[in-house]
């Protein structure tokens, strides 16, 4: 791999490029049990895409979908460190091809924003047992050509844009995969090095609404307050009435 090539496929990472599949994160966990290297799954076609806590994911045509299926190593929590890596990489790669005159953020948990509209997703699922992790699959969605529309999406949800609608841009799908395979890869090898303390800085730099009131719904509660950072281990951080809240999982709205 030339790492001053952004267009370059990183070396010992493999890819499957399909017409049509269920889901590519199913995919991923039909391939994870004979993997033996990082692989990258796309699809031209998704039937039965799904989002976070088994939403439907919107697909129309010419929208990216594609997941990375690898062995980590380390504990869950670290496993899940790498939805942070994955915001860094499509904020690269959407970097790379869309050129200057955008604004690109990340908003926690796991989605990016282009010019404040949401433009990609990102979805982990895992497997294992015993504290291990023995696959974990990096689901990802861009809307490349087309927002999803406003009926497909759930109450509240963060207005959806598009490449195409932004910058008039329009992308195959599957070239978008090796500038976003390539940037993975180099936030992948610094998380490896030197642990989540700089993913943590990279990140914060490209945050939506830092220091601003946002709301944090969890499974059980609703949360306001100010997002002040995140943590050490990548949770969200508010600054409440109450005081102060590190909030490992939740929904964030603006």
């Amino acid at each position: 791999m030339s790492a001053s090539d952004p267009l370059a496929w990183p070396e010992g990472v493999a890819r499957h490029v399909l017409a049509e599949v269920d889901s590519t994160n199913s995919e991923a966990a039909r391939l994870a049990p004979a993997l033996t290297q990082p692989t990258w799954i796309f699809a031209h076609r998704q039937t039965a895409a799904r989002g976070r806590r088994g939403r439907g994911w919107a697909m129309p045509a010419g929208n990216f979908a594609a997941t990375l299926v690898m062995r980590p190593e380390g504990a869950p929590g670290e496993a899940a460190q790498r939805s942070f890596i994955a915001a860094l990489a499509l904020a690269d790669a959407l970097a790379v091809v869309a050129g200057p005159g955008v604004t690109i953020t990340l908003k926690w948990p796991n989605d990016v924003l282009l010019n404040g509209g949401k433009v990609a997703g990102i979805l982990l699922e895992s497997a294992g047992q015993g504290g291990a992790v023995s696959h974990l699959a990096i689901g990802i969605g861009v809307n490349l050509a087309e927002a999803p529309p406003q009926s497909a999406l759930e109450p509240g949800a963060h207005p959806p844009v598009s490449l195409t609608g932004e910058t008039g841009l329009r992308i195959p799908p599957e070239e978008f995969l090796a500038p976003l395979a390539n940037a993975f890869d180099r936030w992948e090898r610094q998380f490896r090095s030197y642990g989540f303390a700089p993913i943590r800085t990279a990140w914060l730099h490209c945050a939506a609404r830092i220091g601003q009131p946002i709301t944090a719904r969890t499974v059980t509660e609703t949360v306001e307050g100010t997002f002040e950072t995140i943590a050490e281990d990548g949770a969200l951080v508010l600054l409440t009435s109450q005081g102060r809240r590190a909030i490992p999982a939740a929904d964030v709205y603006f």
